[in-house]
């Protein structure tokens, strides 16, 4: 199952319900990407070559806020990003897929489409709620302003696309339990 949406929808929500509930294996593409600039890795040395040593933390991590700054306001520059990054992040999720033995493995790809791996799933849900409250969600997660946060909503594909070319559509408006209910008839309909 690729498990994607936009930023703020409820994707962390769903995925950790799936492996709590179900017991089913996930593989992050974000936990992969925050692996993949950790200090020393050619990834980090790329990122602080091209952007400077104001995106690097006294502790040599990834100064993520300062990054942000960058690339969301700047397509090219977030393009270039992540090409570094995708390619490594497909690597280590291919090399999971290989060594697991679940019959249903779920992939949380937020840039499922963006970063081509539609080819790496068999079906695609789509975690989906309006844009006010991904908005709402994201300023309040990130402490983000209004304009970081709809920088941030603007550098993803338009949600009603992520969720024209869905199998499954999570509607995320109402409440939790209303969204579990969901995957519940999800992964039924699934199996």
């Amino acid at each position: 199952i690729g498990l994607t949406g936009g930023i703020g929808t409820g994707k962390t929500t769903v995925s950790n319900y799936l492996a709590d509930t179900y017991q089913l294996p996930i593989l992050d593409a974000d936990s992969y990407a925050r692996d993949a600039v950790q200090p020393g890795s050619p990834v980090l040395n790329r990122i602080i070559t091209r952007y400077g040593s104001d995106v690097k933390l006294a502790d040599r991590t990834l100064n993520r806020k300062r990054l942000g700054e960058i690339v969301f306001p700047n397509p090219k520059e977030r393009q270039w990003l992540e090409q570094q990054i995708h390619p490594y992040v497909r690597d280590r999720i291919e090399s999971q897929l290989n060594i697991l033995e679940s019959p249903t493995v779920v992939l949380v790809i937020p840039l499922l489409f963006e970063a081509n791996m539609t080819d790496l799933v068999t079906e695609i849900w789509v975690v989906s709620c309006p844009q006010e409250q991904q908005i709402q969600r994201i300023q309040e997660r990130d402490r983000l302003s209004l304009e970081q946060a709809q920088s941030r909503l603007n550098s993803q594909l338009p949600l009603a696309e992520k969720v024209a070319r869905a199998d499954v559509v999570l509607d995320n408006s109402s409440t939790r339990d209303s969204l579990l209910q969901q995957v519940d008839r999800a992964l039924v309909r699934t199996k």
